[in-house]
């Protein structure tokens, strides 16, 4: 992977490479499902399993780029069109859950009927 550097800095002391990319990647990923699972508003866990979408979209990248060929950038192009379209229709049944229920909390909709 190509060092990260501050055209400022002269000589690079400090290189961005393949880890630190995955670390942030499973922060990320921790995060999302820490709010996935402990959340029991419905537009929260739709945030969360959007973050775990961009880390999961962030190690194909960085694999990507470290393996010098545009595979995984191409898969996070097709992620990210999923994900798009997901959102979209996520929101859709919030929206129609929220004005039946008038709530987004999971806990209120137990049932499959309206």
């Amino acid at each position: 992977m190509t060092p990260v550097c501050l055209p400022s800095m002269g000589s690079c002391p400090f290189v961005v490479g393949l880890h630190h990319y995955l670390v942030v990647s499973g922060l990320l990923f921790g995060i999302g499902l820490y709010g996935l699972l402990t959340r029991r508003n419905i537009l929260l866990i739709l945030l969360s399993i959007e973050l775990i979408l961009n880390a999961a979209n962030l190690s194909f990248v960085a694999f990507s780029s470290y393996w010098g060929n545009l595979t995984g950038q191409v898969l996070v192009f097709f992620t990210m069109i999923v994900a798009a379209a997901e959102v979209t229709v996520g929101l859709a049944i919030v929206v129609l859950l929220f004005r039946k229920k008038k709530t987004t909390s999971v806990d209120d909709l137990d049932t499959l009927k309206w």
